[in-house]
């Protein structure tokens, strides 16, 4: 590498990097500095091709960056310091601290700067890609031949850890196939895991690998700035996604380099010191910054004005007014004018298909409303009929590909432009699991739409039916599953949930279900449970959701001609219910009777409101539905029985 003084200055600006994220994991001794080291030369480069306004964080066209290994959050900590955002050098000193703006792994909404939270390996490449899809379906809706309003990059950092996660090659699959062509992943390849090289347990070609999922591939030196500025000029250019394989050295700098110790521990004192000392910097000042490396970052503050501005500034002209309404009316949905459907005329449905009305109302009204399914589409009844495909219209095939498709649409939701929806199985929510909880830890609101809720789902057998998945996610916090029992509580509750700026689970039946919610009002279902049928001198309160509901009605029928009064109470979202104040919950479920809930699943959590809970103990069966519900005691005549021996407690 040429020693020129633009390289001299770069290999400053890089050293300060490393100095800083090794002084952040020393002073809270825990932490990861090896990566942020390792690739210090490279995003000291990349800064110089950026384009984005540390002033305005949320600027819709800015580039974004996103470290899929959220373990090196010292590297994204001191970048997002120096170049302006608000992130003091206190911040830094307090890396990992509580209450800190600077926690363990970076975290969407809590640091300025940061685009999305990036747990666990892997989501940060899925979540690349799902920012790369809502600007190319954003820039099919408002870019017109003579002038983009999105043109903007998508940078993802990653490691071999990331590689190696399964969901990886989900997102990356479906990348090359969309031909997502300002998609740029820089590969961290320094060889090394926690327990060693990574040849004890990987020996894939990755060249090949992306080659044969349709991405440009470019091999380059990570410490060479020549190398990595000549990358970062050609991908610019890109016809379909780039990934960069950046040989580097972990730790890079310091006497450990090369070796998994610089990887999840502090370096120790003399081991930083003798660092420091090798590049000329002062071996007794700690979280040090030189004056012109400083400046040189900064750079970044008048660079991203003048990037806004000029972008703001295509805006004024005037042959592009249609192209802002549009760009308008997806920034700021009108939810009141969404018509939704009126099922009052239907005698029954099952609330997969009643779904499927209503995401086509939602999408009529709504532009920023896409989505699809994993292979399902015909089955979820997720469909957005005359709307075209992805990314010219607004149905994804996100191919069969669970896990990815929910880290995906966790970064569209956060876009700006988009409210996205995906779609599966009940029962393969699991595959879903992480990014839901992501979802949830960051207040992103997806939708997150599962039909086949139960033992409903008959002939599949317990391999396809639910049981534990629902009490899974209600005891995920901020997010909220709904369960309707019919069409019309259905279109009650998407009305409440697009309403909350958090994730929601749409639990559906494939069975068709009794309209029995014809006469309650909207106010509701928006407080997560009501009463459905009061009784005078109840003696019993009924819980349910979803299939079962109808079924606890005709119990009360059954039990009221024994001459035993009985409540109903429809619980579509238990989730909100629990936030409800006491007075409310008193008033739904009277203190005066016992409860008994009702559901197809292990219910367990329906004991903070029930004397007994009538749930399911196995796995279920294979057989049709209506056998399944006899089987497993849903049924009027078994909830009766269960009232019975209930009331006999007292």
């Amino acid at each position: 590498m040429p020693n020129t003084p633009e390289n001299i200055m770069r290999k400053k600006m890089a050293n300060t990097i490393r100095f800083l994220a090794a002084d952040m994991v020393q002073q809270a001794n825990s932490g990861h500095p090896g990566a942020p080291m390792g690739l210090a030369d490279i995003v000291v480069t990349l800064s110089e091709h950026l384009r984005h306004n540390p002033r305005n964080p949320s600027w819709l066209n800015r580039d974004r960056v996103v470290f899929s290994g959220g373990h090196g959050s010292a590297l994204i900590y001191s970048l997002l310091h120096l170049w302006g955002y608000d992130v003091s050098l206190e911040d830094l000193k307090n890396f990992r601290q509580l209450d800190s703006k600077t926690p363990g792994h970076p975290e969407y909404g809590h640091t300025p700067g940061v685009e999305i939270t990036t747990g666990p390996l892997g989501q940060g490449i899925a979540n690349a890609v799902g920012f790369a899809m809502a600007a190319a379906y954003t820039a099919e809706q408002v870019n017109s031949e003579t002038c983009s309003f999105v043109d903007h990059k998508v940078y993802c950092f990653c490691g071999d850890g990331d590689l190696q996660e399964g969901i990886s090659y989900e997102a990356c699959a479906l990348a090359g196939h969309l031909g997502l062509k300002d998609l740029v992943i820089i590969y961290d390849s320094n060889s090394i895991t926690i327990e060693g090289d990574t040849s004890i347990a990987w020996s894939e070609d990755v060249e090949q690998r992306f080659i044969a999922q349709n991405w440009n591939v470019m091999k380059i030196n990570g410490h060479c700035f020549n190398d990595i500025d000549k990358a970062l000029n050609e991908v610019k250019n890109a016809t379909k996604p780039t990934i960069i394989i950046a040989n580097t050295i972990i730790g890079r700098g310091c006497e450990l380099e090369g070796s998994h110790e610089t990887h999840g521990a502090p370096l120790g004192a003399e081991i930083i010191k003798a660092a420091k000392a090798k590049e000329g910097f002062d071996t007794e000042l700690n979280f040090y910054i030189p004056e012109d490396v400083l400046l040189r970052f900064r750079c970044a503050l008048e660079k991203g004005e003048m990037y806004e501005k000029e972008w703001l500034h295509r805006q004024k002209e005037a042959p592009l007014i249609e192209q802002n309404e549009v760009l308008s009316r997806l920034l700021n949905p009108d939810l009141n004018a969404i018509e939704y459907p009126d099922f009052s005329s239907e005698s029954g449905m099952a609330t997969r298909d009643s779904n499927g009305k209503i995401l086509n109302a939602i999408a009529k009204a709504i532009p920023s409303f896409i989505g699809g399914s994993a292979d399902l589409a015909p089955s979820n009844k997720t469909e957005l009929k005359g709307f075209g495909d992805f990314p010219k219209g607004k149905n994804i095939h996100f191919g069969i590909r669970e896990h990815s498709m929910a880290a995906i649409t966790n970064a569209m939701a956060i876009y700006g432009t988009i409210i996205p929806f995906n779609a599966t199985f009940f029962v393969f929510s699991d595959y879903l699991k992480p990014s839901v909880r992501i979802a949830a830890l960051t207040h992103i609101q997806n939708f997150f739409i599962w039909t086949h809720d139960s033992i409903g789902v008959g002939e599949d057998g317990p391999t396809h039916e639910p049981i534990e998945h629902l009490s899974q996610f209600r005891a995920l916090p901020n997010f909220y599953v709904w369960r309707p029992c019919d069409a019309i509580e259905n279109a009650q509750a998407w009305r409440t949930a697009l309403g909350m700026k958090v994730p929601h689970g749409f639990v559906l039946s494939r069975q068709k279900l009794p309209m029995v919610s014809a006469s309650k009002a909207f106010g509701d279902v928006s407080k997560g449970a009501y009463l459905l049928k009061e009784s005078e001198g109840a003696r019993v309160t009924l819980m349910a959701s979803g299939s079962e509901v109808s079924i606890a009605l005709d119990a009360a029928k059954a039990l009221e001609s024994e001459g035993i009064a009985a409540n109903v109470v429809s619980v579509p979202c238990l989730d909100l219910f629990n936030e409800q104040n006491k007075e409310y919950k008193t008033r739904v479920i009277n203190k005066e009777t016992k409860v008994l809930a009702i559901e197809a699943a292990t219910a367990t959590e329906y004991y903070r409101y029930a004397d007994d809970v009538l749930g399911m103990e196995s796995f279920g069966a294979s057989a049709p539905a209506e056998q399944l519900f006899e089987k497993f005691g849903f049924t009027a005549e078994n909830i009766t029985r269960r009232v019975y021996s209930l009331l006999e407690w007292n």
